[in-house]
């Protein structure tokens, strides 16, 4: 490429060797970090030795910094990974920084260092605890009692994983305490900059909610609470989420801003250099260490360090020596999603530096949204178009307004409220346009060789672009060859040849999605829902959950809802899911739809209409799938002795489910019906009041589920219930176990479980 024909004075580095380095380190790194599956490795592997040869065939004057850089590297990673876990000690102490932690009613949690070791603490506080804790001061946590425990990972398809979000920032442990001691600690320098954070946080929390939203966000790299997530939201799924993120973007205001000061001012670029280096150091804490603002000042540092030294550096070398240092700071970068992208985003730019703004715009847009689909599932189509016009409006009325808001807030306040007037009426005009879903597709989730083939095949395209290297007819035809890629992809996703049936990992409560082949049809028993004993607002568990899961398999409405009764973990979450998914029918056991608590969470989001009222006999009738219910035999407001009770037939195999029906409800069926179902789920979370041993033997199931709660307050599934099913030999499941268990069946393909990942082992 044109790039890498440059005058280098250096007679030890040749163009490309940094970028090619670069590449190798990730592509290790990814294998050595990443739970892959053996096709993955060979992938890895086979991308490995390509980078291998190329350094040695077009590098050979540079082999032994080849080595120098990967072993500097292992190194890294080996310490890193090769750390003993924390362990309670007698002795152990806990060192607690007042900007990591939360403090919430009686709790606290947040981060602390334990042993040099970053970890997870959580624990309940008294009144002159939580005094000491808000003080603004480092603190010791010593007389720990408690359980260390791993952080759990996703247990269902499309989930969040808090374990590699935490191990991204070489967290792998939390602590639960039950008691502790809390003392002050001698103050030094890092708890005095842990101190100034913590001064700016309360500052922050001081001003109008949407400047104290984008002042947390453009400085601290955090939103500081659970109502800003619908400004997240609307600015994610008009596709311009990047302008939150404290980026390339902000290290070039900051560096144009301070640069053009000093020029004023007369200064040196050497001195201008220093100013500029001392801000972003800050900045990198300020943020703490987010990504994209080390990944940008990494790469501005080395940059006037190399014109300082007269010695030319490819744009490509220069991405690549950012990396390399950046992965030796941190081994497990390419955890980081937001790490990945950045990263991605700059090698594009580099990419494109010929196309006119619009066009590279786009072009970018291309790049990023193989790995948009793999991790988010969706994107907006019209994201070039919103970001023409969001991003004038965050440069020069948001940015601007912030920061001058950072200095008049305590002198004047009443202009801060005439710059949240300002932001509001903005900002409601964004939430109108994301709330219409204007050009926003759910997609679905693609496989990471999907990923891997359309990012590749995306960079080249945009390598020969770029260099004018295709007439207007082969550019075309490349386009159309990766967007037919793309349709059969989609088609793949929104038109499966199988069908499935899911109990979801939701915790202590119940939700089980069905759906059918081509032409598909989806349908939900339950929607699970947790109890909030905090009284504090939190993020519905749907939203963590279910959302992400049908995103993910490209569902964005739903054919129908079964709500088995009123119970807050079966129907907790109706009502948030009401609002960001189409439900075409709402269906119910006869009574329920007159419980008042019910109608609150329907009401508004569902026309009466759709909502169909069902007793035992009735039968509804779908194509594909047809669902038989079986209790109760009257009408009830929605108590367990009510719960809603369906079994269907698909790919000759009978599935029952009886919400938390005890054993009375059971013999009721047992007596009206005869049935025998390969598969039933178990009433009331395994509780020792379900399920009946006469109707178990009377079902005669191959296999029974159990969807509870980790460690749930109640102790399900009860010894008593799974001493009934060992003594009757039949197999048993639980989510506590297996995180979310799939049947999967189609047209071709033989029926099969499968279990999202171990949590437990029995």
């Amino acid at each position: 490429m044109r790039h890498f024909e440059v005058n280098w004075k250096s007679k030890i580095l040749t163009p490309g060797f940094l970028l090619l380095v670069s590449l190798l380190l990730a592509d290790i790194n990814f294998g050595l970090l990443q739970s892959i599956t053996p096709p993955q490795w060979l992938f890895c592997l086979v991308i490995a030795l390509y980078l291998v040869f190329l350094l040695f065939h077009k590098h050979r004057q540079t082999n032994y910094l080849i080595f120098l850089v990967l072993f500097v590297a292992f190194i890294s990673f080996a310490i890193n990974h090769n750390q003993q876990d924390f362990s309670l000690k007698n002795s152990s102490v806990i060192t607690i920084y007042p900007d990591q932690i939360k403090v919430s009613g009686n709790r606290m949690f947040g981060q602390g260092k334990a042993d040099g070791k970053s970890v997870l603490v959580s624990t309940k506080i008294s009144q002159m605890q939580k005094k000491e804790l808000l003080s603004g001061y480092s603190l010791y946590l010593s007389h720990l009692q408690g359980e260390v425990k791993e952080i759990e990972p996703a247990t269902n398809y499309g989930q969040f994983d808090a374990k590699k979000y935490y191990l991204s920032k070489n967290i792998k442990q939390k602590i639960e305490l039950e008691n502790c001691i809390i003392t002050n600690k001698k103050q030094h320098f890092r708890d005095v900059a842990h101190h100034i954070r913590f001064c700016l946080q309360k500052y922050f929390a001081q001003m109008p909610p949407i400047l104290s939203f984008f002042s947390s966000e453009l400085v601290l790299g955090e939103s500081p609470s659970q109502a800003d997530q619908s400004i997240l939201s609307n600015y994610r799924d008009l596709g311009v989420i990047h302008l939150l993120s404290i980026s390339g973007l902000h290290v070039g205001i900051y560096t144009l801003v301070i640069s053009t000061i000093c020029y004023y001012l007369k200064l040196t670029e050497q001195e201008t250099f220093a100013i500029c280096l001392f801000i972003l150091l800050i900045g990198i804490f300020l943020s703490n260490g987010q990504a994209g603002f080390i990944r940008a000042s990494l790469t501005y540092i080395l940059d006037q360090i190399f014109k300082f030294q007269k010695q030319k550096i490819t744009h490509f070398d220069l991405l690549g020596l950012t990396y390399i240092i950046h992965l030796i700071i941190n081994p497990c970068l390419m955890l980081n999603v937001g790490a990945i992208l950045s990263y991605v985003l700059a090698l594009g730019l580099e990419l494109t530096t010929k196309l006119t703004s619009f066009k590279q715009s786009f072009a970018l847009n291309c790049l990023l949204t193989p790995l948009l689909l793999f991790h988010f599932f969706q994107f907006n189509l019209l994201t070039v178009f919103f970001n023409l016009v969001v991003v004038p409006y965050f440069n020069w009325l948001v940015m601007p307004i912030v920061f001058l808001n950072l200095i008049t807030f305590k002198l004047c306040p009443e202009i801060s409220w005439c710059f949240e007037n300002v932001l509001k009426t903005c900002e409601k005009l964004i939430a109108q346009v994301s709330a219409s879903k204007l050009g926003l597709l759910t997609f679905g989730k693609i496989n990471w060789w999907q990923c891997v083939m359309l990012t590749i095949f995306t960079a080249i395209l945009l390598v020969f672009v770029n260099e004018q290297k295709l007439t207007k007819k082969s550019r075309l035809k490349a386009i159309v060859g990766i967007a037919v890629l793309y349709v059969m992809i989609f088609s793949s996703i929104h038109f499966p040849l199988t069908g499935q049936v899911t109990l979801i990992d939701v915790g202590q409560g119940d939700s089980i999605l069905i759906s059918t082949p081509f032409p598909r049809r989806v349908y939900l028993i339950d929607v699970g829902g947790k109890l909030n004993f905090s009284g504090q607002k939190t993020t519905p568990q749907v939203n963590k959950i279910t959302i992400p899961f049908l995103k993910a398999l490209g569902i964005s409405k739903l054919n129908g809802v079964f709500v088995t009764h009123k119970d807050f973990d079966h129907v907790g979450d109706l009502r948030p899911l009401l609002e960001q998914v189409h439900v075409q029918k709402l269906y119910t056991a006869a009574g329920l739809i007159r419980n008042p608590s019910f109608i609150k969470r329907i009401v508004g989001q569902i026309k009466r209409d759709q909502v169909v009222e069902l007793l035992a006999g009735q039968k509804v009738a779908e194509p594909q799938i047809t669902f038989n219910v079986v209790y109760p035999f009257k009408p009830g407001l929605g108590k367990n002795e009510d719960s809603l009770s369906l079994t269907f037939v698909v790919k000759s195999k009978r599935w029952l489910f009886t919400g938390d029906l005890g054993q009375e409800g059971e013999k009721e069926i047992m007596n009206k019906f005869n049935i025998q179902a390969d598969y039933f789920k178990l009433g009331h979370h395994g509780s020792r009041t379900s399920s009946n041993p006469d109707f178990l033997k009377a079902l005669r199931p191959k296999l029974v589920f159990i969807s509870a709660g980790r460690n749930n307050r109640f102790g399900h599934p009860h010894k008593e219930t799974l001493d009934t099913l060992s003594n009757q030999h039949i197999p048993w499941a639980s989510t506590q176990d297996c995180g979310m268990i799939t049947w999967t069946y189609g047209y071709f393909s033989r029926p099969k479980f499968k279990r999202f990942v171990v949590v437990n082992q029995k």
